[in-house]
Parts: structure tokens; sequence; C-alpha cells
């Protein structure tokens, strides 16, 4: 069995954002060589998340809109866990998106549905984040 990892490195300008990471984790695959397996695509950071969907803006815009109703941001003195940092609503809203996904790996493709993709969502940004990805089969 083969493995592989690397890590994907953000630096979101915007404190929240989607990113659509499909291309890179399909680099990542090619360059694994493996053609049958899983991979892992993981956030590395709490404030942050990766998650399967659809790639399209009105549906980005409802995940914003939905997470901020969910977990508002202001007034930051509403979360205990704000102090040092005002990131309470970050942690809330990865926990809501997901740490991380598994895909199958099938004839060398990542075996996803037809309209979806892989999504880095950035809840804390202005700073360097990463993802991990990682490859094991053959």
């Amino acid at each position: 069995m083969k493995s592989y990892r690397k890590e994907l490195w953000f630096n979101i300008s915007a404190r929240r954002a989607f990113v659509n990471i499909t291309p890179q984790v399909n680099i990542c695959l090619e360059e694994s060589g493996i053609r049958e397996g899983l991979i892992l695509i993981n956030a590395m950071h709490i404030t942050a998340s990766v998650f399967i969907n659809d790639d399209e803006s009105g549906l980005h815009h409802d995940f914003d809109v939905w997470l901020e109703k969910l977990a508002p941001h202001e007034p930051t003195s509403q979360y205990r866990h704000n102090g040092y940092e005002d990131n309470a609503d970050g942690h809330l809203k990865r926990q809501i998106m997901g740490r991380e996904v598994v895909v199958a790996i099938s004839e060398g493709k990542l075996d996803l549905g037809p309209w979806e993709q892989i999504f880095y969502g950035e809840f804390d940004g202005k700073r360097k984040k990463r993802v991990l990805v990682k490859i094991i089969g053959e």
C-alpha cells in the first residue's frame, strides 16, 4: 500500500470565505500515483472546515447567512470563549460544517457525485492556516 501526505496552505483576507479546493486535491492525487484507495482532506485549525457540496455562489451566500444566524460573530461579549481572541463563533461554525471529508479514489480519480466539489471553509481568517491531504491505496 502507498501513502501520500501534503499540506495545502491558505491565508484568506476575509473573516469568512469558502474556497473550492478540488483542483488542488486533484493535483495531490496525481502526484501520489494512487489509482485505488481513499483520500482524507481535513482542516488543521479549529476555526476552519472542509466539506463537500455544490460550487454555486448563491448556495455559498446562503451558507454564510445561515451560519451567521446560528452563531453570530457579534456581539462578541455573548461568548465565554472570547477574551484574547474574538473567534468563538468560528469554533461553532466549524463544528456545524465539519472538520474533514473522506473520498473514494477509483481508477485514479476522485469518486465524487455529479455536482460535488471539495471546499475549504474559513471562519476566522486573516492568518495562515493549513489543510492536510492524506492518501492511501494502490
